[in-house]
């Protein structure tokens, strides 16, 4: 390829790219753009390389040089700029990937909730429906956690016995999370399995334990911790139903590059799942398993978690994006 086809070619990506810059310079880039910024820079290293190998001129290696480093130092600044970066990913690339990706999310949502109440409604209805679903064992250590009269209730735990646990659900609720996100890959086929059986199991753990009449010691447990940890399942769903989707139906693109593409378009999405996986065993360790905290508090506190959490991925960067989407 000679030079003249090689501009031509790449003009109007370097030209975008010049622009984004220029926005992530003052602070003003948009959502959409930044997530593709990372496989963008990647591109246009590839093609500075391809320049100086066929020796183009001066003028297309020094424009490709500087478009380079530009790239180079958002992507790879300071230590206050990297932090600055994945807080921005956070506060509001995150929520407003969730937006964008609303029909999955809402998918997602149902394909949880929808069996989780089942359930939990048919199991208070009928508690020998329990038994269809978990086996004894199970029920007999849920029974025990949640049993007012158990010993565990009567004192505070120890510190370290804290910390070991906030380590153990950081581990099992990550564990949970990542399966039903990778799932997608299958066709969306296993983050469609997840989402149900992860809904079937929890509603029927819910709808048992409150049957039975430990519900006041359950669902102030559980409420506040599982604004995050069952938000975080649901969007790891949806974010593997994209997956899904690159895979079955792939358009006009390859499905390397269409898997690549919703990789892309998700990976806000993981970073804030991520996050409120972490929120969500620090609370169940250190808040929820507290005896200390009165239990109407703890109503109080987890409802105004559900509130936030709803409230931040509905709002949360709109004004930002907007500021920079007119400017």
């Amino acid at each position: 390829m000679n030079q003249e086809v090689f501009v031509r070619r790449h003009e109007e990506r370097w030209q975008d790219l010049h622009e984004l810059l220029s926005r992530m310079e003052t602070n003003l880039a948009t959502t959409d753009r930044l997530d593709r910024f990372a496989p963008d820079y990647r591109r246009l290293c590839q093609q500075l390389a391809v320049a100086r190998h066929r020796h183009y001129s001066t003028d297309v290696v020094e424009r490709l040089n500087g478009l380079v480093l530009r790239a180079h130092s958002q992507m790879y600044g300071t230590r206050v700029d990297g932090l600055s970066w994945q807080a921005r990913r956070l506060l509001i690339a995150f929520p407003a990937a969730v937006r964008r990706e609303w029909k999955l999310v809402l998918a997602a949502h149902l394909l949880f909730y929808l069996p989780y109440l089942g359930m939990m409604a048919a199991v208070i209805g009928w508690p020998e429906l329990v038994q269809t679903v978990l086996p004894p064992d199970d029920l007999a250590q849920m029974e025990w956690m949640y049993d007012p009269a158990s010993e565990h209730f009567l004192n505070e735990r120890a510190l370290d016995s804290d910390l070991l646990m906030f380590g153990f659900y950081i581990y099992n609720n990550i564990g949970i999370a990542f399966r039903t996100f990778a799932g997608g890959l299958l066709g969306g086929v296993g983050s469609l399995f997840f989402l149900v059986y992860n809904g079937v199991a929890l509603g029927t753990a819910s709808g048992h334990l409150t049957s039975v009449g430990f519900g006041s010691t359950f669902w102030s447990f559980v409420i506040t911790h599982g604004a995050f940890e069952l938000t975080a399942i649901v969007l790891s769903g949806a974010a593997g139903l994209k997956l899904g989707m690159a895979v079955l139906v792939p358009g006009n693109r390859t499905r390397r590059r269409a898997l690549s593409d919703a990789v892309t378009a998700v990976l806000p999405i993981l970073y804030g799942f991520f996050a409120f996986l972490v929120a969500a065993a620090f609370l169940e360790a250190f808040w929820s398993s507290s005896r200390l905290i009165a239990t109407p508090v703890k109503y109080g506190v987890g409802t105004a978690a559900w509130l936030w959490v709803y409230t931040y991925l509905l709002i949360a960067g709109r004004e930002n994006t907007e500021v920079s989407g007119g400017s």
